[in-house]
C-alpha cells in the first residue's frame, strides 16, 4: 500500500483526526476478482470526497452505473502522489472543479471477504470545499471513467439516487451506500 502511515499522520495534522470504523462484507467471486483486478500497484485504498455547497452535494456516475446511480467521487493515490495532489486530480477528473480539503472525516477499514480470501481496503473520507464562490457546473474531464457529474439535494441523494445504487446489487456499491449513510448521520449535510 502506498498511502503510508506518514501520509495518514500528515493528513490528520492538517485536517483533523478522523473517526475510525471497520466494516465487513462477504462478496461473491466475480466481485472479488474485479476488486483484485483494480488493485494497480497493489493499491488497497481510496480517498472519497464530500463536496457540499449551497445545500447540494457533488456526485458522479460511472459509465457502468445505470441512469440515476450517483455517488461522491473517489479514487486512489498514485505512487509518490500526496493526498492533496491526488484529491485535486480526482476532483478535476471526476467533477471538473478545483477544491480544497477541509476536514478528514472518517477512515474506514473494510474487509471484503470471499471464502477464505479477503481484500483489506481503507477508505479515507474527506470533506472538501470549492476554491471559489458560486455553484459551478460540474464537467468531468475523464470521460472514460466518468459518465456524468451533477449536484444533488439531500432528498435526491437519499431517495432516487440511493435506490438506483442499491438496485445494482453489488456488495461494493452496498458498502458505498452504507458509507454515505454513516457520513450523513455523523456529520450532516454540509
Amino acid at each position: 500500500m502506498y498511502f503510508t502511515q506518514d501520509m495518514v499522520q500528515q493528513a490528520e495534522e492538517r485536517y483533523g483526526t478522523p473517526e475510525i470504523i471497520t466494516l465487513n462484507y462477504a462478496i461473491p467471486r466475480p466481485e472479488y476478482e474485479f476488486l483484485r483486478a483494480t488493485q494497480k500497484h497493489r493499491r488497497s485504498h481510496d480517498v472519497t470526497l464530500y463536496l457540499y455547497h449551497e445545500g447540494q452535494l457533488a456526485v458522479m456516475r460511472k459509465p457502468v452505473y445505470p441512469e440515476g446511480a450517483f455517488r461522491p467521487p473517489s479514487g486512489g493515490l498514485k505512487p509518490g502522489e500526496s493526498v492533496e495532489e491526488a484529491t485535486a486530480r480526482e476532483a478535476t477528473e471526476e467533477l471538473g472543479v478545483p477544491l480544497l480539503l477541509d476536514r478528514y472525516l472518517v477512515r474506514v477499514r473494510v474487509n471484503f471477504i470471499c471464502g477464505a480470501e479477503a481484500v483489506f481496503w481503507t477508505s479515507h473520507v474527506f470533506r472538501a470545499a470549492l476554491r471559489e464562490p458560486g455553484l459551478p457546473s460540474l464537467e468531468p474531464q475523464d470521460h472514460e471513467e466518468i459518465a456524468e457529474a451533477r449536484w444533488v439535494t439531500e432528498e435526491e441523494f437519499f431517495g432516487p439516487v440511493r435506490q438506483a445504487l442499491l438496485r445494482m446489487g453489488s456488495m461494493g456499491i452496498l458498502y458505498r451506500a452504507h458509507l454515505h449513510d454513516y457520513v450523513w448521520r455523523r456529520f450532516g449535510w454540509g
